[in-house]
């Protein structure tokens, strides 16, 4: 999606939003404002934008005037990124994408709406991401990978060839996942974990190797 010459407005006003305005201006986009639901942020700004009040403002421009940039991070649960989401979709907006020009994304990868690709991170050929996506700093989805639905890889994480992740699922910091595992959704893979057998629905895995130590997140 083509977000060049079409106004943004960020939601969220986290440090993940900040990232992605620095991500946004690199690429000469325009952000409007940024909205968020904490009313002790309204009035400040975020990385130089200003945090205009909560998410209700969206609905003052009409759908086909603005795309949406998420701006809510994950550090565990991928919940929240899914229910606004959903929920501004509901009303007919669009996500754009965000491609940080420090990326590298081959020609045959397919990103979904609202897909972010930060700084660093490389995706290679045949990979699909869906639509919502995360994929944070220096992160590696190397070939023939499928990653589901509002899911997050975090900072320096790496999938290997052929590995599938389910909707919501959050891959932490510095994991590694081997080539051709299968990942569920709704799982928490922790940070500096090495998988090396398929991980279930709704799983939470640590270690290296990971092991499964709990469900549900």
């Amino acid at each position: 999606m083509d977000t060049t010459n079409t106004p943004l407005i960020v939601l969220g006003a986290g440090g993940h939003a900040k990232v992605l305005i620095d991500a946004l201006r690199l690429s000469s986009q325009r952000v409007l404002f940024v909205v968020d639901s904490d009313p002790a942020r309204h009035g400040q700004s975020v990385a130089g934008v200003p945090i205009r009040g909560g998410d209700e403002l969206v609905l003052s421009h009409a759908p086909d005037e603005v795309l949406l940039v998420h701006g809510l991070g994950s550090t565990r649960q991928c919940d929240d990124r899914c229910r606004l989401f959903e929920r501004m979709k509901q009303h007919g907006y669009r996500f754009a994408q965000v491609v940080h020009p420090a990326s590298v994304i081959s020609p045959s990868a397919t990103l979904g709406e609202g897909a972010q690709i930060l700084a660093g991170a490389v995706i290679q050929p045949d990979c699909t991401l869906e639509e919502n996506v995360l994929v944070n700093t220096n992160a590696s989805v190397d070939h023939d990978c499928r990653i589901g639905s509002h899911s997050h890889v975090g900072p320096g994480a790496t999938l290997s060839g052929g590995v599938r992740v389910g909707k919501g699922t959050h891959i932490g910091a510095g994991a590694t996942i081997v080539q051709g595992r299968t990942i569920g959704a709704r799982v928490l893979i922790g940070a500096g974990a090495v998988v090396v057998t398929d991980i279930p629905d709704g799983a939470t895995a640590y270690g290296v190797p990971a092991r499964v130590v709990g469900s549900g997140i």
